[in-house]
């Protein structure tokens, strides 16, 4: 059962032309009550601003300033209520590590509703640490700063780096303190999203044995996400098509900037294709396929390496819950689903491989491409070399031929692993026609120079928790650039020292 001994507090209703006004189009909220839970988002003490993403709000048809001043940031806390907001919590269920939950939900994220960009694309806003809901199955409902600022730092690097994500609107504190182990600092993130729909979503309709509500969901998100295949033979199994071929696409792009999710569970994977929920997340500095760093990932089941599986796994539960939509013959419906999913491997590695040519300077595809790729993986793994230099080095190695492989050698434990991987490397270029100058400019697009390192984001936490939110306001600036090469904050770029290694990350729920 969902608990329902909620605090009581209100906010109030923003009226007036001073407030920062939201141009909200909520659809979501005129669904079947059954998706969610209205309510308003709990009051904080004493909310101050911690960071507005101002090129977001202008985006979104806000006016950063406004956001920026008192009723704003009242807004952002989630003491006010902007006007014409539908605040919900969503319902949802997931497999978590592989095992079913029938009920999770919305626990600490209320749903204000929804914009439309300057681009025309609806997007959510949410608030996330807003309070307990019916959904909160016991939790208190709210952020600890670490985290907010962990999820701000990284979902915004992500869209820099050109990844589909969730957005950070705003950050703040709230003036308490909410108990983890020790207490901490309360925080609130704003979120943006393409929705918050998940797969998860889809399961807890079906575990109902609802299939009107994955109906009502399914035509939903085809209105919402994918229109194209509104008028398809079979929508519905068009839908899960489109999909999967998303899913394949961004999880190759997760793997190409050494992104580790952590908590790949089917409450936290988009059924729009973006990268959402951000707790134990990280970029990894050496490269190795098994690298983990959630610490409640005991048994490394979302590993690096192992996140196109597991994605494929969450993916066939999508399938196994819009199943009833495909048909009333039981055998043909599971024959489509199955048939649906046997196509992403080859989708993600034909993504992946893609990703990798590009990262390694090669314009065209040639047989033997996978296999000089992987070698070279291979060998960085035996090596300890640093992911995301070996593959910004190797950019300007490429510019300058074998002269300037020095910088790479330096980064693997036997350089003469790398120097006997790179005769085959610049065999494999001379079958091109491009130019040094046009290859290295194209990897060096490929090829970040700066991701948030763990070392670097817990400096920034550390920083924050003490009163000093300066060390966020420059990294945000350098990952705002990652591709370029910004000399002056070279520090950024380089991989922690023995003793800032960070071996684990955290939830924070």
């Amino acid at each position: 059962m969902a608990d329902t001994s909620l605090d009581m507090r209100e906010p109030a209703v923003a009226k007036g032309l001073e407030t920062a006004q939201f141009p909200f189009d909520n659809s979501y909220a005129r669904l079947p009550d059954r998706f969610f839970a209205k309510l308003s988002p709990t009051p904080v003490k004493a909310p101050e601003l911690i960071r507005l993403n101002d090129v977001l709000a202008r985006h979104l048809g806000l006016d950063p300033v406004v956001l920026a001043g008192p009723e704003g940031v009242q807004m952002l806390a989630g003491n006010l209520v902007p006007e014409g907001a539908a605040p919900l919590a969503m319902a949802y269920a997931g497999h978590q590590f592989g095992n079913w939950v029938p009920q999770l939900g919305d626990g600490r994220a209320i749903l204000l509703g929804e914009v439309i960009d300057r681009d025309g694309v609806r997007r959510d806003i949410q608030l996330k640490g807003a309070g307990r809901t019916p959904f909160s199955r016991g939790g208190d409902g709210r952020a600890a700063l670490g985290p907010v600022l962990r999820e701000y730092i990284v979902s915004e690097a992500m869209a820099a780096l050109g990844i589909p994500t969730t957005r950070a609107l705003a950050a703040v504190t709230t003036g308490e303190h909410i108990w983890r182990e020790v207490p901490e600092q309360g925080a609130v993130l704003t979120r943006v999203a393409g929705s918050h729909v998940r797969i998860g979503t889809f399961e807890f309709f079906a575990n109902k044995g609802d299939p009107e509500g994955v109906r009502a969901l399914a035509d939903y998100v085809i209105a919402r996400h994918y229109p194209e295949v509104a008028g398809a033979e079979q929508p519905y199994l068009a839908l899960l098509e489109a999909v999967i071929a998303r899913v394949a696409d961004l999880v190759a792009q997760w793997l190409m900037v050494g992104f580790i999710h952590g908590v790949l569970n089917t409450d936290n994977m988009s059924i729009a294709g973006e990268t959402i929920d951000y707790g134990p997340c990280a970029f990894m500095d050496v490269y190795h396929p098994g690298t983990v760093y959630s610490s409640i990932d005991r048994n490394g089941r979302y590993a690096y390496a192992n996140q196109p599986r597991i994605a494929h796994w969450n993916l066939s539960r999508l399938a196994g819950a819009l199943l009833p939509l495909f048909g009333s013959d039981d055998d043909a419906a599971v024959a489509m689903a199955q048939a649906a999913l046997d196509g992403f491997p080859a989708a993600f590695e034909a993504a992946y491989l893609a990703g990798l040519r590009r990262k390694l300077g090669l314009f065209e595809p040639h047989n033997g491409d996978a296999a000089l790729a992987q070698a070279l993986l291979e060998r960085m793994a035996e090596n300890k070399a640093d992911f995301t230099l070996t593959f910004r080095r190797l950019s300007d190695a490429a510019g300058e031929g074998a002269d300037g492989d020095a910088g790479m050698r330096s980064l693997f434990d036997d350089p003469a692993a790398f120097d006997g991987w790179a005769v085959q490397w610049r065999a494999r270029l001379a079958l091109e026609a491009a130019t040094p100058a046009d290859r290295r400019t194209a990897m060096r697009a490929a090829n970040p120079a700066f991701i948030p390192r763990n070392h670097r984001v817990q400096a920034v936490i550390t920083a924050a928790q003490a009163g000093d939110f300066s060390v966020l306001d420059e990294m945000m600036a350098v990952l705002a650039k990652p591709y370029d090469d910004q000399p002056q904050f070279a520090i950024y770029a380089q991989p922690p020292k023995p003793d800032e290694v960070v071996h684990q990350t955290f939830c924070g729920t």
